[in-house]
């Protein structure tokens, strides 16, 4: 197929005369010679002008963090990331917004429809849902006024307990965070609360070795800090996310306790440092980048069905066996 340089050379002129030319620039000034030359070089080299692909969509991403936290968790950014790339390559437009930015709210009139990314209080999802069709990725909720797009943490916690009680693990702690909404609620995570169910159905050893705080690096090396120097430790930590687990790790590495002949250590999201902490970390695959993308197919089918039926959707998650876990 001839492109723009092709007729430039044929015609003896440059490409942006080229361009000017056949897309009849009333600012162009060519002799009349030059015009004809360049008109005859596109016939002859059967030069057809690509079309300018057509905005389908106007998305607004609207993301619970502020730039700065998303830049310090990979697994948020992860989701966004595969929302604008599914965007983009379906010629879509996209609005970001952050919670963060002041009268956010305003920010999302003028768009076809909405992602949001993360933790939203019930009377924000009502709002959000009632200016435009709306998905909700990683908020889980009971009933089915909303639509959203979670990640299978329940199944996966099951998983990485049946994984370290095969490994014969009986005294296992838990590193979590909490999460509050902007009205004060604290929202329930399904790690935690499968994690507690799990062990007292099993009769596991966990009341004394179980921290919540957030989902950070600090947190996870504070909490662990902690537990070490009250001198009693389970024989495995499950960690609510790879941040956690990475700053456990240093506490332990500081404390001379080795991992995982002394100390086994799981923990969620499979972001790319997990695989390179040494021991790399035994984790749980999230798969944050396709909930990105699912969430950008779906709401394109909202848009172009203009349906309004509200949809439960749940990816799974993998374990993967890495050096950080040891059978006892």
């Amino acid at each position: 197929m001839a492109t723009l340089k092709d007729v430039a050379e044929r015609a003896g002129v440059s490409q942006s005369a080229v361009s000017r030319c056949l897309n009849n620039d009333p600012t162009l000034n060519l002799p009349k010679e030059t015009r004809e030359a360049i008109l005859k070089a596109a016939q002859d080299l059967h030069y057809t002008k690509k079309r300018k692909a057509q905005v389908m969509h106007t998305l607004a991403i609207l993301q619970w963090y502020s730039l700065e936290q998303e830049a310090s968790d990979p697994y948020y950014l992860m989701i966004r990331n595969g929302v604008e790339n599914y965007a983009h390559a379906h010629h879509m437009k996209i609005n970001r917004v952050f919670k963060s930015d002041r009268d956010y709210l305003s920010k999302l009139h003028d768009v076809d429809g909405i992602i949001c990314i993360g933790k939203f209080a019930r009377s924000e999802m009502q709002a959000i849902d009632a200016m435009h069709p709306a998905l909700f990725v990683d908020m889980a909720i009971d009933d089915y006024a909303f639509s959203t797009l979670t990640a299978d943490f329940t199944k996966a916690t099951y998983d990485i307990m049946d994984y370290l009680t095969s490994c014969h693990h009986q005294d296992i702690g838990f590193l979590g965070g909490l999460e509050y909404l902007s009205d004060g609620t604290l929202y329930p995570d399904s790690r935690y609360h499968t994690f507690i169910d799990y062990a007292q159905s099993h009769h596991l050893n966990y009341q004394d070795y179980t921290l919540l705080s957030s989902y950070s690096r600090e947190d996870g090396y504070t909490m662990m800090t902690s537990l070490i120097q009250k001198g009693k430790l389970p024989t495995a930590f499950v960690c609510a996310s790879d941040p956690i687990a990475i700053g456990a790790l240093r506490a332990l590495h500081e404390h001379h306790l080795k991992v995982p002949e002394d100390i086994s250590i799981i923990s969620y999201d499979d972001i790319d440092e997990a695989s390179y902490t040494n021991p790399s970390l035994t984790t749980i695959h999230t798969p944050a980048y396709e909930l990105g993308e699912y969430a950008g197919m779906l709401l394109k089918g909202m848009l172009e069905t203009k349906s309004r039926l509200p949809m439960k959707v749940v990816l799974p998650c993998t374990l993967l066996e890495r050096e950080s876990v040891t059978k006892r």
